[in-house]
């Protein structure tokens, strides 16, 4: 949905400027081209870290089409808030990855004072960020700087993700389908071939989610039913904030 709607935008600028074409107005042309040029580049950008073609996108349905994938065994395993902020309190490298669930929730100041936190009690915390998560490429970016988070801290995937295997603790907020290591593995898969945070080599990795949904695509994601994935379940921001009352308590 967030390519359509970006390439829209791009159709809406190429109207305008024929508009300004048509009525001789040199406003309404460069504003029109300076609108289509945007929304026409971030179409583009976002399909490439889909890693599938436009034509894909626009009239290829992400389910139903290329089937479910395959059955993914196991169960999800729950885990409490205290049990979340021990794990990260004791860690030495945390990497957080945001999603459109903290957008939803307005949890990015939360989740900055939980990173301060851990900070102060010496845990190296890093911000590790999707091209596709959130509605448009940026928009956790943006989120997690209104919160105050340092640029140095936040990766995107290419620099992050050879990270992931020395993590001691990756903490998925609220995304989806860009941790689903099915886009890596499984062929029969809608999402396969699409780039992906490696979060799920993690050493142990926790989810908050605010239930057992699937994410865009519709497609179940593998990584919730892995042995080292916890899930934590409610939304980001209450969910962060018991998770801050019980770093506090452990000084």
């Amino acid at each position: 949905m967030p390519v359509v709607i970006s390439l829209f935008n791009a159709f809406t600028g190429l109207a305008v400027g024929f508009e300004g074409y048509v009525l001789g107005n040199p406003a309404l042309i460069i504003a029109g081209i300076v609108v289509g040029a945007a929304g026409t580049l971030l179409t583009q950008l976002m399909a490439k870290a889909m890693n599938r073609p436009i034509s894909n996108i626009l009239f290829t349905p992400m389910t139903g089409g290329g089937g479910a994938g395959e059955a993914i065994e196991g169960t999800m395993k729950e885990l409490s808030a205290i049990d979340a902020a021990a794990m990260m309190r004791y860690a030495s490298k945390v990497i957080i990855v945001p999603g459109y669930g903290m957008a939803v929730a307005h949890a990015q100041h939360k989740v900055w004072e939980m990173t301060s936190i851990l900070e102060e009690a010496g845990v190296e915390v890093k911000f590790a960020i999707h091209p596709v998560a959130g509605r448009m490429p940026g928009h956790m970016n943006v989120l997690l700087a209104e919160a105050g988070v340092p640029y140095d801290k936040i990766f995107d995937l290419e620099e992050i993700n050879g990270e992931f295997g020395q993590a001691d603790v990756a903490l998925i907020i609220g995304a989806n389908d860009v941790v689903n290591p099915s886009a890596r593995t499984d062929k029969s898969s809608p999402i396969y071939g699409m780039p992906i945070l490696n979060a799920d080599m993690a050493q142990n990795v926790i989810v908050i989610k605010r239930g057992k949904g699937t994410g865009y695509s519709g497609v179940e994601n593998a990584l919730f039913y892995t042995d080292n994935c916890r899930m934590l379940y409610g939304d980001a921001q209450p969910m962060a904030g018991h998770i801050i009352q019980h770093l506090k308590a452990m000084g």
